[in-house]
């Protein structure tokens, strides 16, 4: 375990790095759990996750020391329960920052929490909150993007890694370091009540929106044209009879 330090404000000061880990989230939540006094921004970095998680208890597969898979602490008392979405559209942007100076036009955020270049997934976050009466006293934000990976299990489709996209090896601390600064800012821009912009700026990044496309809901196949996004974070899908609305269990992207 080493600290290092990252510029910017507080988002990496701490970054406290572990060889081997079940899952850097996992981590975090026992260390607030027991009151160990962690800076807010606190970053925690694995070389290896053997029971890293994404949405829904899905794992996240990562090859040992090719790509990044961390979780951020932060500390959004400003944020109530029913705004806890709009942390996730700022993080997703800020993602999606980086992504877009590599592979600009071609990056895109997958509702809810993957981040896409054209129609393969490069990465993900799962966002774990604490609460405290109707606030958000802790954010847990696990980040998984698959960078020096050249080669997936074939159980995984639809993926890839900065690697495969432009054929060269790309420095992890770097990378993680570029991560932060980006989530720091667009977290400020949230914190300071741009809430239009971050909304506006989510929608436009938003993958298949205003383009009809394959769903499976209600036990079949079915076209559907994503329209927008509720307050709470639920998928407003316009279908050829009908606007409907989805939690994340509740309908599944073919595309």
């Amino acid at each position: 375990m080493q600290n290092n330090t990252f510029s910017g404000l507080f988002v990496g000061h701490n970054l406290i790095t572990l060889k081997e880990v079940d899952s850097t989230n996992t981590f975090l939540k026992d260390a607030v759990s027991k009151s160990t006094p962690l800076l807010d921004g606190t970053v925690i970095m694995a070389e290896k996750q053997f029971a890293g998680r994404g949405q829904a208890e899905n794992l996240w597969q990562s090859e040992a020391g090719k790509n990044l898979t961390f979780s951020i602490l932060l500390n959004p008392s400003f944020l109530n329960v029913d705004g806890q979405f709009e942390l996730n559209k700022a993080i997703s942007i800020a993602l999606n920052d980086v992504l877009i100076k590599y592979i600009p036009a071609s990056a895109f955020i997958k509702w809810p929490n993957d981040l896409y270049i054209r129609t393969k997934k490069i990465g993900g976050m799962l966002i774990e909150n604490i609460v405290q009466g109707n606030k958000i006293k802790y954010a847990i934000i696990g980040i998984g993007l698959n960078v020096n990976q050249e080669y997936f299990p074939t159980n995984l489709k639809n993926v890839t890694s900065l690697k495969q996209e432009l054929h060269q090896d790309y420095d992890l601390m770097g990378l993680l370091g570029e991560i932060c600064s980006a989530v720091e800012a667009r977290y400020l821009q949230l914190k300071g009540g741009s809430l239009k912009k971050i909304n506006d700026e989510y929608l436009n990044l938003l993958y298949l929106k205003d383009q009809w496309a394959s769903f499976k809901f209600d036990g079949r196949i079915q076209n559907g044209k994503i329209i927008g996004i509720t307050d709470i974070g639920q998928l407003i899908l316009k279908t050829e009879n009908e606007t409907r609305v989805f939690n994340t269990n509740e309908i599944e992207f073919l595309n």
